[in-house]
């Protein structure tokens, strides 16, 4: 008699996550091959940048909210997986604004290397150390999306790049009782461990950063 193992079922987190990659990657791969739907949806979700679905309705369905209906979520998790999703790909379309040499969506940098990245090599400034620190402490999902936006806006400056698939899956951890104190301790641990490559002072320069990274766990460009 053969026993069937049942497959383990993704998370909701992992499910947000997926969804944000997937979404994000096409949209970038879009706007960096100077593709007209890209163009004009980056410029429109730009808008929506720091701020809650509900504050921009007329975003809505546009922030591949749309595939969460394939799951079977309850209305609870739906709101967060909703949130979540609207606000991360709000930010990278912020974040990617103008650049049209890379994606500023790239696998595996977390939210506190990222932030490391943008201090002097062997250094802590702390101005920017405390804007990070503030993000964790927010107490509201407004003030996280308002805050998170004030780090993106530091971190398209510099043109550092950022995994927001990852990003997607954390706020929506961060919605659950508790879930906050985990995603920052994520992201403390990571501002830590993070030590710039050797060759690569500047950190982010790398040749790795100018090629579109699958996500898995224009020339009026100004104006976009």
């Amino acid at each position: 008699m053969t026993t069937v193992t049942p497959s383990t079922r993704p998370s909701v987190a992992q499910v947000v996550q997926a969804i944000a990659g997937d979404f994000i990657t096409d949209l970038q791969k879009g706007y960096l091959a100077d593709q007209s739907w890209a163009v004009a949806l980056l410029a429109r979700l730009r808008r929506g940048a720091g701020k809650l679905p509900q504050d921009v309705p007329d975003l809505w369905g546009m922030t591949g909210t749309d595939r969460l209906y394939e799951s079977d979520l309850n209305e609870a998790d739906m709101v967060r997986a909703e949130t979540a999703l609207f606000v991360t790909v709000t930010l990278y379309a912020l974040h990617q604004q103008s650049r049209t040499d890379k994606g500023m969506h790239r696998r595996n940098i977390e939210l506190g290397e990222a932030v490391r990245r943008l201090m002097p090599k062997g250094e802590i400034d702390e101005p920017i150390r405390r804007r990070f620190v503030r993000v964790g402490t927010a107490g509201t999902r407004q003030t996280l999306a308002q805050r998170l936006r004030e780090i993106v806006s530091l971190l398209r400056g510099e043109s550092i790049s950022l995994d927001y698939a990852l990003l997607a899956g954390q706020l929506y951890q961060a919605q659950h009782p508790d879930g906050m104190r985990e995603v920052r301790q994520r992201w403390g641990r990571s501002f830590h461990a993070y030590r710039p490559p050797a060759a690569s002072p500047a950190g982010d320069a790398t040749p790795a950063d100018t090629a579109i990274q699958p996500t898995v766990t224009p020339t009026e460009k100004d104006s976009r």
